[in-house]
């Protein structure tokens, strides 16, 4: 697959509620992951142990929609906007960019902007 395929195949895993299934497939051993303005986190184990706390949180999800994706070379970027309920952040409508970087088939390098 090239790397647009794989952003593609990512993407509707997330849609399908297959986030952890897609999080094991794309996401390299090393990955280093960044909200804006904060530290980032290093490694897969500690990257999943926050993806799942932000899951078990969600408390209603009323749906998720990809707006844009650009692909150039090992580089993605992916629009999206998010609207659920969660334990410590109450009602969220979102709309956020991950710009994702590429090596060997997975992602290495997430850095997320939101607003």
């Amino acid at each position: 697959m090239n790397t647009r395929e794989m952003v593609s195949d990512l993407n509707q895993m997330i849609l399908e509620n297959k986030m952890m299934d897609a999080f094991e497939k794309y996401y390299a051993d090393d990955v280093v992951m960044q909200e804006i303005n904060m530290d980032p986190i290093v490694g897969k184990e500690a990257n999943r142990k926050r993806e799942q706390k932000w899951l078990d949180g969600i408390t209603e999800f009323r749906g998720a929609e990809v707006k844009n994706v650009a692909v150039g070379d090992n580089v993605s970027m992916v629009e999206w906007f998010m609207d659920y309920s969660h334990k410590e952040y109450g009602d969220v409508k979102m709309s956020q960019v991950a710009v994702q970087t590429w090596q060997d088939g997975k992602i290495v390098k997430e850095m997320f902007y939101h607003g």
